[in-house]
């Protein structure tokens, strides 16, 4: 019966002790929901000797830790992992059930939502319920992203939804905060694991994703051509950010796919994101549109992507840029080489 699944819960997803970010900001959407609900929020907590990571996640919003700690839990592996997950909600039947739309989350929500027979929305980037019908309400592009589509998941229980990771923010880190750790036991052996982790090879060699960076800078088709394009790597370079694009200028071959925003991109949270050329489909804004300032330039008054932007100046991106990185240019002769975003 469906009436017996209740509370929210987050997957915590960790790698060597280290809680990924999505997984914070999952801990903040989930509070809401389990709000709105009235019902405890739980982080998920798979690995081992990661006890320690559990106040961490109280700290971030949860009500309860489920807790599964074993050696054979060390590495991410689908097969160990989803019994540990199994285990958990077959015993404590939650309503919902998030994951971040990772590689691993992705990967273990799909194998999870098969063997517990119910549905999954992948990608989600908006989040909410129907108090009266206790549906999570799953939203996110689709048709290419021309359009919303929320999906629900009526006649299955749990609810569950992978969710990309930057859409959502975390709540400030409480360490206040108190909660129920609940530790559970399960029966893994490594010889009978189908899967073995041999080695983990980590990528030291790749600069700074764009995710990271605090100040972007991004071009569309408005550019024009690869020649006027390059006014944006300019401006860049100016101000010390990082470089990205929609996919039209992706797809023209004026930048790699590394650095494309949107939702078959990047999603990313700067704290200065310049939008040049760029109309605003909803495609690209789904990527930006939680980033602290937004600052738009487009020669149409009436682009989507002035509704999204903090600043917005209409008129000519050939002729305002160039101004822009002149001024840019005198403004760090007069600070000494140094250009502040905060």
């Amino acid at each position: 019966m469906m009436e017996e699944y209740r509370g929210v819960w987050v997957f915590i997803e960790q790698n060597d002790g280290d809680i990924e970010g999505v997984s914070l900001e999952l801990l903040g959407a989930g509070r809401k929901l389990a709000d709105k609900l009235e019902v405890p929020l739980a982080g998920v907590l798979l690995g081992n000797a990661i006890q320690s990571l559990s106040s961490e996640i109280i700290a971030y919003g949860a009500d309860v830790v489920y807790l599964i700690d074993h050696p054979v839990l060390k590495d991410y592996r689908t097969e160990s992992y989803m019994k540990g997950i199994m285990l958990l909600a077959e015993k404590y039947k939650p309503e919902i059930f998030l994951y971040g739309a990772t590689p691993n989350g992705k990967d273990l929500a799909s194998a999870v939502a098969t063997d517990l027979n119910t549905g999954l929305t992948a990608d989600t980037t908006m989040l909410d319920v129907d108090l009266e019908k206790r549906l999570l309400e799953a939203s996110r592009p689709a048709f290419g992203g021309n359009i919303m589509a929320t999906i629900l998941c009526k006649k299955h229980r749990p609810q569950m939804a992978t969710v990309r990771p930057k859409v959502m923010k975390a709540l400030e880190r409480d360490t206040s905060r108190t909660g129920n750790i609940i530790e559970e036991q399960i029966t893994l052996n490594e010889d009978a694991m189908r899967t073995k982790v041999l080695k983990i090879v980590k990528d030291v060699t790749k600069t700074a994703s764009l995710a990271d960076a605090h100040v972007v800078v991004a071009g569309g088709k408005g550019m024009g051509d690869l020649q006027s394009f390059q006014l944006i790597h300019e401006l860049a370079e100016t101000i010390g950010a990082s470089v990205g694009g929609t996919r039209d200028v992706v797809e023209a071959g004026w930048l790699p796919h590394e650095l494309q925003v949107g939702q078959t991109g990047e999603t990313i949270t700067p704290k200065v994101y310049f939008a040049i050329g760029i109309s605003g489909a909803i495609q690209h804004v789904v990527g930006m549109k939680n980033s602290e300032f937004i600052i738009a330039i487009n020669k149409d008054p009436n682009a989507p992507i002035f509704d999204v932007a903090t600043y917005g100046i209409v008129g000519d991106a050939m002729e305002i840029v160039p101004k822009l990185i002149e001024q840019f240019k005198e403004l760090r002769k007069e600070k000494g080489g140094e250009v502040s975003y905060v």
